[in-house]
């Protein structure tokens, strides 16, 4: 093949690269063509998201329709995952985005696109109903407290642990690490662990669920912190987040994030609508 054949051919197969890319456009557009989303979630976070019935129901469950009537005859095909894979999975493209409730931290804003807040994650400390060892957050010296492994709440419990070392008291006697909270509420019950660090907003179903057999204290672990969801932080994925963005904002604002609130919490909760806050932690 002489050089001006190589040449021509080069040419092609470069027009042919360049025309799928603009065929294939991004995330979103994809997705729109194939008519599916792929998103991953773990049910085992009720009011977030449980399993009844084989499907998967809950506040979060009931925004992502709302959000998702925006993408009229897009079938979403929805993983019920272990937490602990699902930020590595989104980072290697086993799935679109993450609808499930994700606390934001420092590390994972610099990783992740989140979404505006779909509520409030500030970690509170539960504890059984007749412990009366445990009063106040200094109580919890040489106690074992445990949460999720890979969770928020886990990294708000070890730098509360920390704090108390710092101040030169005994700090906590252990950390128990969970693959999920109904395995810590259940060790908790059975005396196992003094205490469960968990977001408030998923311990009123449960403490109302189970009348005096767990209570939270007054005073939080940490700072205020907000729960979202997570897409790639990419050029691909910009769109996508956008959407999801936008229509968790459309839900705050018209009052629909508020009745969702009601419906699985029992109380509402007031977030910001026009971005994530930069997280402190």
């Amino acid at each position: 093949m002489n050089r001006r054949a190589v040449k021509n051919l080069s040419l092609a197969l470069a027009t042919v690269f360049v025309s799928s890319l603009a065929q294939a456009g991004d995330l979103l557009q994809r997705i729109t063509q194939e008519k599916q989303i792929t998103v991953a979630t773990e049910a085992r976070f009720a009011p977030f998201e449980s399993v009844e019935n084989g499907k998967i129901v809950g506040y979060g469950a009931d925004l992502m329709n709302y959000v998702l009537a925006d993408l009229p005859g897009v079938k979403v095909k929805q993983l019920d995952l272990p937490f602990q894979g699902i930020l590595p999975g989104l980072d290697t493209g086993k799935f679109d985005f993450v609808v499930t409730s994700v606390t934001v931290n420092k590390a994972r804003f610099e990783q992740f696109a989140f979404t505006v807040p779909i509520a409030e994650s500030t970690v509170a400390l539960l504890k059984r109903g007749n412990d009366d060892s445990i009063n106040s957050l200094s109580d919890l010296n040489g106690k074992v407290v445990g949460s999720q492994s890979g969770s928020g709440q886990l990294q708000i419990l070890q730098a509360y642990d920390q704090k108390l070392k710092d101040a030169g008291q005994p700090g906590l006697k252990a950390i128990r690490q969970y693959v999920s909270f109904d395995e810590a509420y259940a060790d908790l019950a059975l005396g196992r662990l003094d205490g469960v660090a968990q977001s408030l907003s998923n311990l009123g179903p449960l403490i109302k669920s189970r009348p005096g057999m767990f209570t939270t204290l007054d005073e939080m672990l940490g700072p205020k912190t907000y729960y979202g969801w997570v897409g790639r932080k990419d050029a691909d994925s910009a769109s996508l987040v956008k959407l999801f963005s936008d229509g968790i904002a459309r839900a705050n604002r018209d009052g629909t994030m508020k009745t969702l609130q009601e419906k699985w919490f029992g109380f509402t909760m007031d977030v910001p609508a026009d971005a994530m806050p930069a997280p402190s932690i």
